[in-house]
């Protein structure tokens, strides 16, 4: 099996699970998803940046990112909300073994060994960034999901512009709550 058929396969294949998931929850996860791409492809890029990793073997259009941010990443992201949001404990013990798995085997020893990266850095420092990675992504679908800061606290305080405040009587029959 080639190098490139395996990087393909970690961007396009995980694409194609999201057949499993309802449309709404595919629309209540993708920003999550989202967010952990960009927050791992900011880790990324300081991670090539200060010589932790180097790409050795690269996709287009991934010249630098491994094509897994940008696949599997997003969509395992997906999953592990469905499966384990409003359960901070269960998700972050799913998201110890799945970055253990990464960070251990897939980063530490299988890429390398086929050489598409090379990983200058202790899996076991690697790993409190990924867990990292996942409580901030956790505390943003709280966030998203009006969790930490409701938005009627929000009305309350006067925080929106004036466009979006809401309407006088609106207002008096919050106060009355």
């Amino acid at each position: 099996m080639s190098n490139s058929f395996i990087m393909w396969s970690l961007a396009l294949l995980p694409w194609l699970t999201l057949f499993f998931m309802k449309k709404e929850d595919i629309k209540h996860w993708m920003p999550v998803a989202l967010f952990a791409v960009v927050l791992a492809t900011i880790i990324g890029d300081v991670g090539i940046g200060l010589g932790v990793w180097a790409t050795r073997e690269s996709i287009y259009p991934f010249s630098e990112m491994l094509p897994y941010f940008y696949g599997t990443m997003p969509i395992l992201t997906m999953w592990v909300f469905q499966l384990t949001y409003k359960r901070f404990w269960l998700y972050m013990l799913t998201n110890t073994g799945l970055d253990i798995v990464f960070n251990f085997f897939i980063l530490g020893y299988f890429l390398p060994l086929r050489g598409m990266i090379d990983f200058n850095i202790s899996p076991f420092l690697s790993l409190p960034i990924t867990l990292l990675h996942a409580a901030v992504i956790y505390g943003y679908q709280m966030w998203q999901d009006g969790v930490l800061i409701s938005t009627r606290s929000l009305a309350r305080y006067s925080i929106y512009p004036a466009a979006a405040k809401p309407l006088a009587h609106l207002a008096k029959d919050d106060e009355k709550d």
